[in-house]
């Protein structure tokens, strides 16, 4: 039997690691709007002013402070109101069912990114390590 001070342990560990394999998944999509990469998109060449050019540098340039844990929660909640206004307008008018209108992966993107919203990006971030960095200062200057 495993101890409560394993999954005390790992617990907010995985969240970090969960937190950047869903960034990094989700960037690709960006990456493709933006950049061709690593596969070319099909069709005209994207205007970045467009709904989908918004759409790309959500994806790829919040992907990205997200992946480092950086304004995690904000990021996050900014990321989660994106997949479900992309549901809304790209995928439920094709129908009722996820799995028929193709919007599985925007519905899972968007409760993924709303529990990130609420947990914050774990121990492994930036904005842990930033407020580690403030408080140990704070510290120092109390000494």
């Amino acid at each position: 039997m495993i101890s409560t001070s394993f999954y005390a342990t790992w617990s907010p560990r995985l969240l970090s690691v969960m937190r950047m394999v869903i960034a990094f998944l989700f960037m690709q999509h960006g990456a493709q709007k933006l950049f061709d990469f690593p596969v070319a998109k099909s069709g005209p060449p994207l205007e970045l002013l467009s709904l989908m050019g918004m759409a790309g540098m959500l994806e790829f340039f919040a992907g990205l402070l997200l992946l480092l844990g950086l304004f995690s929660r904000f990021v996050a909640f900014l990321l989660s109101g994106q997949m479900a206004v992309a549901y809304f307008l790209a995928h439920a008018p094709k129908g009722f069912w996820p799995i028929v209108n193709n919007g599985e992966l925007a519905v899972l993107y968007c409760f993924a990114f709303l529990y990130l919203a609420t947990a914050g990006g774990g121990p492994w971030s930036m904005d842990r390590f930033c407020s580690r960095a403030k408080s140990g200062n704070n510290e120092n200057r109390e000494r």
